[in-house]
Protein backbone atom coordinates (compact mmCIF):
# COMPACT_ATOMS: atom_id res chain seq x y z
CA UNK A 1 0.00 0.00 0.00
CA UNK A 2 2.89 2.42 0.84
CA UNK A 3 4.39 1.63 -2.10
CA UNK A 4 0.96 2.31 -4.40
CA UNK A 5 1.51 5.77 -2.49
CA UNK A 6 4.38 6.68 -3.06
CA UNK A 7 4.20 6.01 -6.88
CA UNK A 8 1.13 8.29 -6.77
CA UNK A 9 3.14 11.31 -5.22
CA UNK A 10 6.03 10.68 -7.57
CA UNK A 11 3.62 11.00 -10.51
CA UNK A 12 1.80 13.88 -9.66
CA UNK A 13 5.33 15.46 -9.00
CA UNK A 14 6.51 15.15 -12.26
CA UNK A 15 3.40 16.28 -13.91
CA UNK A 16 2.97 19.57 -12.10
CA UNK A 17 6.98 19.95 -12.86
CA UNK A 18 6.19 19.04 -16.35
CA UNK A 19 3.12 21.61 -16.93
CA UNK A 20 5.24 24.21 -15.29
CA UNK A 21 8.62 23.82 -17.74
CA UNK A 22 7.15 25.52 -20.43
CA UNK A 23 9.63 25.70 -23.14
CA UNK A 24 11.30 29.32 -23.94
CA UNK A 25 12.42 30.61 -26.88
CA UNK A 26 16.02 31.98 -27.58
CA UNK A 27 15.83 34.83 -29.81
CA UNK A 28 18.98 34.48 -32.45
CA UNK A 29 20.88 37.38 -33.41
CA UNK A 30 21.67 37.08 -36.83
CA UNK A 31 25.43 38.03 -37.58
CA UNK A 32 26.33 40.57 -40.38
CA UNK A 33 29.72 42.43 -41.36
CA UNK A 34 29.48 46.28 -42.09
CA UNK A 35 31.29 48.13 -44.64
CA UNK A 36 31.98 52.30 -43.93
CA UNK A 37 31.58 54.20 -47.12
CA UNK A 38 34.41 56.85 -47.95
CA UNK A 39 33.58 59.79 -50.58
CA UNK A 40 34.86 59.04 -53.93
CA UNK A 41 35.42 62.81 -54.89
CA UNK A 42 38.05 63.33 -51.87
CA UNK A 43 40.10 60.46 -51.25
CA UNK A 44 42.15 60.55 -47.44
CA UNK A 45 43.58 57.45 -46.79
CA UNK A 46 46.97 56.37 -44.70
CA UNK A 47 48.71 52.94 -45.24
CA UNK A 48 51.85 51.56 -43.05
CA UNK A 49 55.00 51.17 -45.48
CA UNK A 50 58.63 50.57 -45.84
CA UNK A 51 61.53 52.18 -47.13
CA UNK A 52 63.23 49.55 -49.30
CA UNK A 53 66.58 48.73 -50.89
CA UNK A 54 66.48 50.50 -54.39
CA UNK A 55 69.41 48.74 -55.71
CA UNK A 56 69.98 44.83 -54.18
CA UNK A 57 71.95 42.41 -55.44
CA UNK A 58 73.03 38.69 -54.74
CA UNK A 59 76.95 38.16 -55.89
CA UNK A 60 78.22 35.56 -57.53
CA UNK A 61 80.59 34.50 -59.91
CA UNK A 62 80.02 33.17 -63.68
CA UNK A 63 82.93 30.35 -62.99
CA UNK A 64 83.81 28.14 -60.32
CA UNK A 65 86.74 27.26 -58.37
CA UNK A 66 88.43 27.86 -54.77
CA UNK A 67 88.27 30.92 -53.45
CA UNK A 68 91.86 32.79 -52.36
CA UNK A 69 90.74 36.17 -51.41
CA UNK A 70 87.63 37.35 -49.92
CA UNK A 71 87.63 40.63 -48.53
CA UNK A 72 84.07 40.57 -47.24
CA UNK A 73 82.64 40.76 -43.73
CA UNK A 74 78.44 41.47 -42.40
CA UNK A 75 77.61 45.60 -41.93
CA UNK A 76 81.23 46.18 -44.50
CA UNK A 77 80.81 49.13 -47.05
CA UNK A 78 81.86 49.09 -50.22
CA UNK A 79 82.35 51.77 -53.09
CA UNK A 80 81.86 50.50 -56.78
CA UNK A 81 84.39 48.38 -58.17
CA UNK A 82 85.61 47.06 -55.13
CA UNK A 83 87.23 44.06 -55.18
CA UNK A 84 85.26 41.42 -52.76
CA UNK A 85 86.58 38.29 -53.96
CA UNK A 86 88.76 36.25 -56.27
CA UNK A 87 89.05 32.80 -57.37
CA UNK A 88 92.75 30.73 -57.81
CA UNK A 89 93.34 32.44 -61.47
CA UNK A 90 95.72 28.98 -62.37
CA UNK A 91 93.60 26.92 -64.35
CA UNK A 92 91.75 29.81 -66.08
CA UNK A 93 95.57 31.93 -67.02
CA UNK A 94 96.59 28.45 -68.48
CA UNK A 95 93.71 27.89 -70.61
CA UNK A 96 93.68 31.74 -72.08
CA UNK A 97 97.83 31.73 -73.05
CA UNK A 98 97.09 28.05 -74.73
CA UNK A 99 94.15 29.98 -76.73
CA UNK A 100 95.82 33.10 -77.31
CA UNK A 101 98.62 31.00 -78.83
CA UNK A 102 96.44 29.09 -81.24
CA UNK A 103 94.58 32.34 -81.88
CA UNK A 104 98.03 33.86 -83.25
CA UNK A 105 98.60 31.22 -85.41
CA UNK A 106 95.71 31.08 -86.34
CA UNK A 107 95.36 34.88 -87.37
CA UNK A 108 98.83 34.60 -89.31
CA UNK A 109 98.05 31.97 -91.63
CA UNK A 110 94.83 33.57 -92.32
CA UNK A 111 97.11 36.62 -92.92
CA UNK A 112 99.37 34.75 -94.98
CA UNK A 113 96.39 33.12 -97.22
CA UNK A 114 94.69 36.26 -98.00
CA UNK A 115 98.41 37.48 -99.66
CA UNK A 116 98.66 34.51 -101.54
CA UNK A 117 94.83 34.86 -102.80
CA UNK A 118 95.89 38.02 -103.90
CA UNK A 119 98.07 36.17 -106.33
CA UNK A 120 95.90 33.55 -107.14
CA UNK A 121 98.20 31.07 -105.40
CA UNK A 122 95.70 29.47 -102.94
CA UNK A 123 91.99 28.78 -103.60
CA UNK A 124 89.14 30.91 -102.15
CA UNK A 125 87.92 27.89 -100.31
CA UNK A 126 91.42 27.65 -98.42
CA UNK A 127 90.99 31.23 -97.41
CA UNK A 128 87.40 30.85 -96.77
CA UNK A 129 88.95 27.64 -94.33
CA UNK A 130 91.73 29.79 -92.96
CA UNK A 131 89.17 32.90 -91.98
CA UNK A 132 86.85 30.30 -90.48
CA UNK A 133 89.79 29.01 -88.25
CA UNK A 134 91.24 32.08 -87.22
CA UNK A 135 87.50 33.79 -86.06
CA UNK A 136 86.93 30.46 -84.62
CA UNK A 137 89.88 30.60 -82.20
CA UNK A 138 89.72 34.27 -81.45
CA UNK A 139 86.15 33.33 -80.11
CA UNK A 140 87.64 30.59 -77.87
CA UNK A 141 90.78 33.48 -76.40
CA UNK A 142 87.93 35.69 -75.50
CA UNK A 143 86.07 33.17 -73.75
CA UNK A 144 88.83 32.17 -72.41
CA UNK A 145 90.17 35.58 -71.60
CA UNK A 146 86.46 36.75 -70.27
CA UNK A 147 86.46 33.18 -67.64
CA UNK A 148 89.63 34.79 -66.56
CA UNK A 149 88.14 38.36 -65.88
CA UNK A 150 85.49 36.21 -63.94
CA UNK A 151 87.94 34.89 -61.19
CA UNK A 152 87.89 38.35 -59.56
CA UNK A 153 84.03 39.63 -58.26
CA UNK A 154 83.59 43.33 -58.36
CA UNK A 155 81.13 45.62 -55.99
CA UNK A 156 79.15 46.91 -58.95
CA UNK A 157 77.95 49.92 -57.11
CA UNK A 158 78.45 51.45 -53.28
CA UNK A 159 76.55 49.55 -50.64
CA UNK A 160 76.40 48.08 -47.80
CA UNK A 161 77.52 44.27 -47.55
CA UNK A 162 74.28 42.77 -45.79
CA UNK A 163 75.39 39.03 -45.54
CA UNK A 164 78.45 37.19 -46.45
CA UNK A 165 77.91 33.07 -47.66
CA UNK A 166 81.30 31.52 -48.11
CA UNK A 167 84.28 31.65 -45.86
CA UNK A 168 88.02 32.16 -47.93
CA UNK A 169 89.64 28.99 -49.19
CA UNK A 170 85.90 27.52 -49.58
CA UNK A 171 84.91 26.22 -53.18
CA UNK A 172 82.39 28.47 -55.04
CA UNK A 173 80.30 27.31 -57.66
CA UNK A 174 79.47 28.79 -60.71
CA UNK A 175 76.03 30.97 -59.76
CA UNK A 176 76.71 30.14 -55.88
CA UNK A 177 76.05 33.59 -53.91
CA UNK A 178 78.83 35.23 -52.40
CA UNK A 179 77.50 38.32 -50.96
CA UNK A 180 74.48 40.11 -50.75
CA UNK A 181 74.88 43.57 -51.77
CA UNK A 182 72.48 46.50 -50.73
CA UNK A 183 72.92 50.24 -51.50
CA UNK A 184 72.62 51.68 -47.92
CA UNK A 185 70.84 54.89 -49.10
CA UNK A 186 67.13 54.95 -51.12
CA UNK A 187 64.13 56.83 -51.94
CA UNK A 188 61.97 54.06 -52.76
CA UNK A 189 59.40 53.00 -50.47
CA UNK A 190 56.67 50.02 -51.00
CA UNK A 191 53.04 49.61 -49.01
CA UNK A 192 49.80 47.30 -50.02
CA UNK A 193 46.88 48.76 -50.62
CA UNK A 194 43.27 46.47 -50.39
CA UNK A 195 42.57 45.06 -53.62
CA UNK A 196 39.49 47.40 -54.03
CA UNK A 197 41.21 50.18 -53.83
CA UNK A 198 43.11 49.28 -57.22
CA UNK A 199 40.91 51.72 -59.43
CA UNK A 200 42.52 54.80 -56.97
CA UNK A 201 46.03 54.79 -58.31
CA UNK A 202 45.07 55.03 -62.04
CA UNK A 203 42.90 58.59 -60.89
CA UNK A 204 44.79 62.12 -61.43
CA UNK A 205 45.43 64.49 -59.27
CA UNK A 206 47.13 61.97 -56.89
CA UNK A 207 49.49 63.20 -53.98
CA UNK A 208 51.85 61.11 -52.04
CA UNK A 209 53.15 62.05 -49.04
CA UNK A 210 55.58 60.20 -46.54
CA UNK A 211 56.51 60.41 -42.84
CA UNK A 212 59.08 58.11 -41.35
CA UNK A 213 59.29 57.10 -37.41
CA UNK A 214 62.48 58.34 -37.78
CA UNK A 215 61.68 62.00 -38.80
CA UNK A 216 58.09 62.38 -37.12
CA UNK A 217 57.69 66.36 -37.78
CA UNK A 218 59.16 66.25 -41.47
CA UNK A 219 56.35 65.25 -44.31
CA UNK A 220 58.43 64.21 -47.69
CA UNK A 221 56.53 64.13 -51.41
CA UNK A 222 56.33 61.07 -53.19
CA UNK A 223 55.58 60.13 -56.46
CA UNK A 224 53.97 56.68 -58.07
CA UNK A 225 56.61 54.49 -59.13
CA UNK A 226 55.08 50.81 -59.55
CA UNK A 227 52.50 48.75 -58.91
CA UNK A 228 50.94 45.12 -59.27
CA UNK A 229 47.41 44.79 -60.74
CA UNK A 230 46.36 41.80 -59.29
CA UNK A 231 46.89 39.87 -55.98
CA UNK A 232 47.35 36.42 -56.25
CA UNK A 233 47.81 35.67 -52.76
CA UNK A 234 44.82 37.97 -51.89
CA UNK A 235 46.69 39.84 -49.74
CA UNK A 236 46.57 42.99 -51.31
CA UNK A 237 48.34 45.39 -54.33
CA UNK A 238 51.64 45.80 -53.73
CA UNK A 239 52.42 49.49 -54.67
CA UNK A 240 55.79 51.04 -54.67
CA UNK A 241 56.69 54.92 -54.46
CA UNK A 242 59.93 57.37 -54.64
CA UNK A 243 60.49 60.37 -52.33
CA UNK A 244 61.10 62.91 -54.85
CA UNK A 245 61.67 65.64 -52.13
CA UNK A 246 64.71 67.45 -52.70
CA UNK A 247 65.94 67.60 -49.16
CA UNK A 248 66.44 64.04 -49.27
CA UNK A 249 68.14 63.57 -52.65
CA UNK A 250 70.79 66.21 -51.22
CA UNK A 251 71.24 64.02 -48.33
CA UNK A 252 69.81 66.33 -45.47
CA UNK A 253 67.41 63.33 -44.45
CA UNK A 254 69.21 59.94 -45.06
CA UNK A 255 66.90 57.01 -45.68
CA UNK A 256 67.83 53.55 -45.21
CA UNK A 257 66.36 50.12 -46.11
CA UNK A 258 63.85 49.04 -43.61
CA UNK A 259 62.97 52.54 -41.87
CA UNK A 260 58.84 51.86 -41.14
CA UNK A 261 56.80 55.25 -42.22
CA UNK A 262 52.92 56.16 -42.76
CA UNK A 263 52.28 56.70 -46.57
CA UNK A 264 49.12 59.19 -47.20
CA UNK A 265 47.20 59.05 -50.18
CA UNK A 266 44.96 61.82 -51.40
CA UNK A 267 42.97 62.65 -54.38
CA UNK A 268 40.35 65.29 -55.27
CA UNK A 269 38.68 63.75 -58.21
CA UNK A 270 35.66 65.86 -59.22
CA UNK A 271 33.84 63.72 -61.69
CA UNK A 272 33.14 61.88 -58.83
CA UNK A 273 32.31 64.24 -56.56
CA UNK A 274 29.14 63.62 -53.79
CA UNK A 275 29.08 59.95 -54.76
CA UNK A 276 30.19 56.82 -52.59
CA UNK A 277 31.28 53.39 -53.11
CA UNK A 278 29.95 49.98 -51.62
CA UNK A 279 30.89 45.72 -52.53
CA UNK A 280 28.62 44.73 -55.03
CA UNK A 281 27.36 41.96 -52.60
CA UNK A 282 25.35 44.76 -50.80
CA UNK A 283 23.33 45.30 -53.53
CA UNK A 284 19.47 44.87 -51.91
CA UNK A 285 17.08 44.31 -55.02
CA UNK A 286 13.86 42.65 -53.90
CA UNK A 287 11.15 41.70 -56.11
CA UNK A 288 9.14 44.15 -55.30
CA UNK A 289 11.85 46.27 -57.32
CA UNK A 290 14.11 48.86 -56.43
CA UNK A 291 17.94 49.00 -55.76
CA UNK A 292 18.68 48.87 -51.87
CA UNK A 293 21.15 48.16 -48.87
CA UNK A 294 20.52 47.41 -45.77
CA UNK A 295 21.96 50.49 -43.23
CA UNK A 296 23.17 49.84 -39.77
CA UNK A 297 22.46 52.59 -37.03
CA UNK A 298 24.13 53.01 -33.98
CA UNK A 299 21.89 50.84 -32.03
CA UNK A 300 22.05 47.70 -34.33
CA UNK A 301 19.14 48.37 -36.17
CA UNK A 302 19.17 48.18 -39.75
CA UNK A 303 16.93 49.75 -42.69
CA UNK A 304 16.54 49.47 -45.62
CA UNK A 305 17.94 53.07 -47.88
CA UNK A 306 17.38 53.68 -51.25
CA UNK A 307 20.59 54.13 -53.76
CA UNK A 308 21.37 55.12 -57.48
CA UNK A 309 24.47 52.94 -59.07
CA UNK A 310 26.87 54.35 -61.36
CA UNK A 311 29.55 52.05 -62.17
CA UNK A 312 31.25 49.04 -61.48
CA UNK A 313 35.16 49.37 -60.43
CA UNK A 314 37.65 47.37 -59.13
CA UNK A 315 36.84 43.65 -58.33
CA UNK A 316 33.76 43.87 -56.43
CA UNK A 317 32.74 47.57 -55.93
CA UNK A 318 30.19 50.03 -57.27
CA UNK A 319 29.20 53.32 -57.71
CA UNK A 320 26.61 55.31 -55.95
CA UNK A 321 25.92 58.50 -57.41
CA UNK A 322 23.11 58.80 -54.75
CA UNK A 323 21.40 57.79 -51.50
CA UNK A 324 24.56 57.32 -49.54
CA UNK A 325 26.82 59.84 -47.45
CA UNK A 326 30.64 59.37 -46.65
CA UNK A 327 31.14 56.87 -42.99
CA UNK A 328 27.30 55.21 -43.34
CA UNK A 329 27.29 51.65 -42.53
CA UNK A 330 26.21 49.28 -44.52
CA UNK A 331 25.68 45.32 -44.38
CA UNK A 332 27.79 43.73 -47.23
CA UNK A 333 26.65 40.27 -46.77
CA UNK A 334 23.72 38.26 -46.81
CA UNK A 335 21.47 41.11 -47.40
CA UNK A 336 18.66 38.54 -48.42
CA UNK A 337 18.43 37.27 -45.05
CA UNK A 338 17.50 40.26 -43.45
CA UNK A 339 14.33 41.80 -42.56
CA UNK A 340 12.91 45.93 -41.86
CA UNK A 341 14.08 46.98 -38.39
CA UNK A 342 15.45 43.29 -37.51
CA UNK A 343 18.46 43.99 -34.57
CA UNK A 344 22.30 42.14 -35.93
CA UNK A 345 25.42 41.63 -34.43
CA UNK A 346 28.19 42.77 -35.75
CA UNK A 347 31.25 41.15 -36.75
CA UNK A 348 34.46 42.45 -36.55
Amino acid sequence: MFKNVLSILLFALLLIYGCSSTPTKNDSVRPVKLYKTESLGLINKDFAGMSVAEEIAELAFRVSGQLTLLDAEDGKIVDKGFLIARLDPRDFQYKEDAARSVMVSAKARFERMGRLLKHQAVSLQDYEIAKTQYEESKSAFENAEGALEDTRLFAPFYGNIEKTYLNNYQRANAGEPVVRLVAPRTAKVKFTMPDNALSLLSLPDMRLTVRFDNYPNVLFTARMHEYVESSSDATGIPVAIMIDDPRVNKGKYLISPGMSCNVNMKINNKSREGMTAVPVNAIYSPASGGTLVWVCDNDGIVHTQSVELGDLFGSDMVTVKKGLAPNTEVVSAGVYRLSEGEKVKVLK
